[in-house]
């Protein structure tokens, strides 16, 4: 494995029988190494995704179990990169305003394709079982919609947030998802969504109707993804605006760097993501729901985070991106601030680790640690939850070592005010 660096503080004393002095990182070349990863892995993202489009036209173009399962194997290859760039949302405004694009959810996936019985009704959400694949013409609050022809224009600009309604999530990955893998219907049992591969099949092998449209729909979903992430991966390249904006004033970009590794691993992941489910004991509450993937979104988050502080990520290829660190910096205004912050994110990441183990082995699948009374389970889950939440203690020190205005870290009701949850 090699290692690239990005930037370099000093020359070499090559010619120098004396050795130099270890120097500190400046700020504005840790934001040129943040930044750099940021276009790395955006990038990285970006080409997964490119497979995945790849798989999707085998599927759509021959469908067979084995195109289906391909398929999904190229989604899950796709997660492993964006998981990794979450800690670059809730600091750069660019990210904030286009990642709902790409990742959000939950989702209310009867606006897009057939649903179980069980599914039921929703009086917020009128549009809740639409089901657009199986309607070529609808109305929309009170608008005409033409879906004749399924595009990647009606998925983002028509159908994506309907209604103004945020579970109307008609594009990026877990739309994807859901059309790979249908909608898990194990409750806290082990397994994920069972779609068939003859959904895409042609002719009288088609089941459950409209498989030409629904292939239509999972291409333009794809399509709409690769074009999205281009978008993000040239806001970082040399000249783009979101690298600007963090390396014009390097000290706001510290705080954009701090600002998202304290709000992921407080109110998005320990709260949202991970409490708030086991609080519920409801798998709707997963992250990657349809193809019980969550265990690995997880870890990757963890991993993101301690990727963003100690400036250094290890690309899809294999070779590894690294350069002047927030550690660094940190360790130069106070090394035990340092040292405890590594010590804690080596050890959220441990046990992320921990809880994909377990459900990598097949022994526990994330579904079952979520069940009522599933102590090893809850454990695990509530193991990486403290551990997240500890170390955002230390990013909020991390920000006050470093002479950064205090800002407020996202929150979450499962963490701040958990009887609220249930109100």
């Amino acid at each position: 494995m090699t290692v690239k660096p990005i930037r370099l503080l000093s020359a070499l004393f090559a010619c120098s029988s004396l050795t130099a002095p270890a120097l500190a990182a400046e700020p504005a070349a840790v934001v040129e190494t943040y930044a750099d990863i940021a276009e790395a892995v955006y990038a990285d993202s970006l080409s997964t995704a490119q497979s995945l489009r790849e798989a999707v036209g085998a599927l759509t173009a021959s469908p067979s179990a084995e195109t289906l399962a391909a398929a999904r194997t190229a989604w899950l290859a796709s997660r492993v990169p964006y998981q990794q760039s979450e800690a670059y949302r809730f600091g750069n405004p660019i990210v904030d305003d286009w990642e709902g694009k790409v990742n959000a959810w939950p989702l209310d996936e009867g606006l897009i394709d057939y649903v179980d019985a069980s599914y039921g009704e929703s009086e917020e959400n009128p549009l809740y079982t639409l089901n657009v694949i199986a309607h070529p013409q609808f109305s929309i609050a009170g608008t005409e919609i033409d879906a004749a022809e399924i595009t990647p224009e009606l998925i983002g600009e028509t159908l994506h947030e309907a209604d103004g309604i945020e579970a109307n999530v008609a594009s990026g990955y877990h739309a994807v998802e859901f059309l790979l893998w249908g909608q898990d219907l194990n409750g806290v049992e082990a397994g994920a969504g069972d779609r068939p591969w003859t959904d895409y099949a042609q002719g009288e092998a088609c089941t459950n109707g409209n498989c030409d449209r629904r292939a239509a729909y999972l291409t333009a979903a794809t399509d709409l993804l690769v074009s999205d992430l281009e978008y993000i991966v040239a806001q970082w390249a040399e000249d783009g605006e979101a690298r600007k904006a963090v390396t014009a004033d390097p000290q706001a970009g510290l705080t954009a760097m701090l600002t998202g590794m304290g709000s992921l691993s407080y109110g998005e992941q320990a709260g949202e993501r991970m409490k708030l489910g086991l609080m519920l004991h409801d798998p709707e509450e997963e992250h990657d729901c349809f193809s019980d993937n969550t265990h690995n979104s997880h870890y990757y988050d963890g991993l993101g985070i301690r990727n963003v502080y100690l400036g250094s990520y290890a690309r899809v290829d294999g070779s590894v991106l690294s350069g002047p660190s927030l550690s660094e910096l940190v360790a130069a205004a106070d090394p035990a601030v340092d040292a405890q912050l590594k010590t804690e994110l080596d050890a959220s990441v441990e046990k992320l680790a921990a809880l994909k183990a377990k459900a990598d082995s097949g022994e526990m699948a994330y579904d079952q640690m979520l069940a009522p009374g599933a102590a090893e389970g809850e454990a695990l889950i509530m193991g990486a939850v403290d551990a997240l939440v500890t170390q955002t203690a230390s990013i909020e020190r991390a920000m006050n070592v470093l002479g950064l205005t205090k800002v407020e870290f996202e929150g979450s009701d499962s963490l701040d005010n958990p009887n609220a949850v249930f109100q």
